[in-house]
């Protein structure tokens, strides 16, 4: 089975995401079900790395990133030997692109 692994900017994106629904919504009880639904979600990739679409499908570079919707974000990740390595969690509508391949 594969281990998950969250990158530094990964759980700098999860924070920030508590931190907005908390004090920003001021709902922090949503925050901990958002949270946690995106945390459920990625650890599905344990078991099935594979589940989440190829990124080169949809943007027009090389890559081996995958994406993996949890609701209103997305999850984008790679799968490098036997490890899952979480980059990012972005909601849905941020300019990933961009994120993930700055100039």
């Amino acid at each position: 089975m594969p281990k998950l692994a969250y990158s530094p900017d990964s759980r700098q994106d999860l924070q920030d995401i508590k931190r907005y629904i908390t004090e920003k919504l001021q709902n922090p009880i949503a925050a901990k079900n958002v949270i946690t639904r995106i945390r459920r979600e990625i650890h599905k990739l344990k078991d099935t790395p594979g589940i989440g679409p190829s990124l080169a499908s949809h943007v027009p570079v090389e890559t081996d990133y995958r994406f993996l919707v949890c609701g209103n974000y997305v999850a984008y990740y790679r799968v490098i030997d036997n490890t899952v390595y979480v980059v990012r969690i972005l909601l849905s509508g941020r300019d990933y692109f961009s994120i993930l391949f700055p100039e």
